[in-house]
């Protein structure tokens, strides 16, 4: 076997970013992690949605930057040379607006066909929301996710942004570019991948749907075995330092664990008896309430009880499993997640750093546009 290298798999992919925010940064920042050489376009002297300094936007680690104003002619003419020499280019604008500047896919496939071009989009380029504005929380609102989560007798609860922008819509594109890419090779023709967020969050909920279809989920939040309502085996639990654990212990073997580490008298033989469970929810409850988060973790540490402690985003990079892994990495100050996934061909590496706005546009069409150079000389 040769010995495992720094670059990733996706080395000597080109991939061009011409605009957008949160979903679409994310899967080229994962494009890059994983190798490609991302080139992102920024407009010159504008402003971003993101709160702190270019260098502190994560979403664009490892990318290069140029700056060209896509309303300007010869913006636009160096934006579409630099397509030609892409594999792979990744818009996030309304639907619409990437024809009108000139970027969209018709416009770049007269010179290059084989280019893979993904947009990003929360409702998608068709339907009747498709013009207007959104954000994560509206995307999972219509497709059943958002009313599923929380307390039976509180509002639905908003998981971050991480269900629609990050799950239904950055990894769904990069699935899609990838896929289009190996039809590419073979075909020598691209295609438009349409990576809607709800699209993504809506094909998330196959499993819950499968349940629905069964009977086995009330179509009630709060009410279900994985919602973390209903189950006492599958919840959070307070401790008395006001901490919390989690638990999953939804297999029998796994539920003995709970109860044998918890020190309650308990027959197994009623784990799925529903009519129990308010009670037993109570009675775990108050058991997790006498000692400390600490104490509990190490109750079941190294047990396949299923309870782990709920870590804070800046207690995470304390978590022991974590530490192993080496899942959290300090570089440039900044405590930010490694590379995933993990491949046996290649080292893991440090993170490249977010570019500034516009810092690589001399050196990226030094190196991109030297064939064009050289045809033209």
């Amino acid at each position: 076997m040769t010995e495992p290298t720094t670059e990733g798999p996706l080395a000597g992919l080109r991939v061009l970013e011409l605009g957008g925010m949160g979903p679409g940064p994310f899967a080229t920042m994962l494009l890059a992690d994983l190798g490609a050489d991302v080139v992102r376009i920024d407009r010159p002297g504008g402003t971003s949605f993101f709160p702190g300094g270019d260098t502190q936007n994560l979403l664009n680690r490892g990318k290069r930057s140029v700056a060209l104003d896509l309303k300007d002619p010869d913006g636009l003419a160096v934006a579409r040379r630099l397509a030609r020499h892409a594999h792979a280019a990744v818009e996030g604008f309304r639907p619409g607006v990437a024809e009108r500047l000139g970027v969209g896919p018709e416009d770049l496939w007269r010179d290059n066909p084989a280019l893979v071009y993904g947009r990003m989009t929360g409702w998608g380029p068709d339907g009747p929301r498709a013009t207007t504005a959104g954000h994560d929380i509206n995307y999972i609102a219509i497709t059943g996710a958002l009313h599923a989560i929380g307390g039976k007798d509180g509002p639905p609860q908003v998981p971050l942004n991480l269900l629609g922008d990050f799950a239904g819509g950055g990894m769904y594109l990069v699935v899609g570019i990838l896929a289009a890419l190996r039809e590419a090779d073979r075909t020598g023709r691209g295609q438009v991948v349409d990576a809607a967020i709800v699209d993504g969050v809506g094909h998330l909920l196959a499993s819950t749907r499968s349940r629905v279809a069964t009977g086995d989920w009330t179509d009630r939040r709060g009410t279900n075995m994985l919602d973390g309502g209903a189950a006492p085996f599958y919840g959070v639990y307070e401790t008395s330092d006001g901490e919390h654990v989690a638990v999953g212990a939804i297999e029998v073997p796994f539920y003995a664990a709970l109860i044998g580490g918890l020190g309650l008298d308990e027959p197994l033989d009623r784990q799925h008896d529903r009519a129990a469970w308010p009670a037993l929810r109570s009675r775990i409850a108050a058991r997790f309430r006498e000692r400390t988060q600490a104490e509990w973790a190490a109750t079941f540490d190294h047990t396949d009880a299923c309870v782990s402690p709920v870590r804070s985003l800046l207690g995470a990079s304390d978590d022991p499993q974590l530490a192993a892994r080496g899942a959290l990495v300090e570089q440039d100050g900044i405590l930010q997640p490694a590379r995933a996934p993990r491949f046996s061909g290649h080292r893991q590496g440090p993170v490249g750093r977010p570019p500034r706005a516009g810092e690589h546009t001399e050196e990226v069409l030094d190196e991109w546009l030297v064939t064009d150079d050289r045809d033209s000389g």
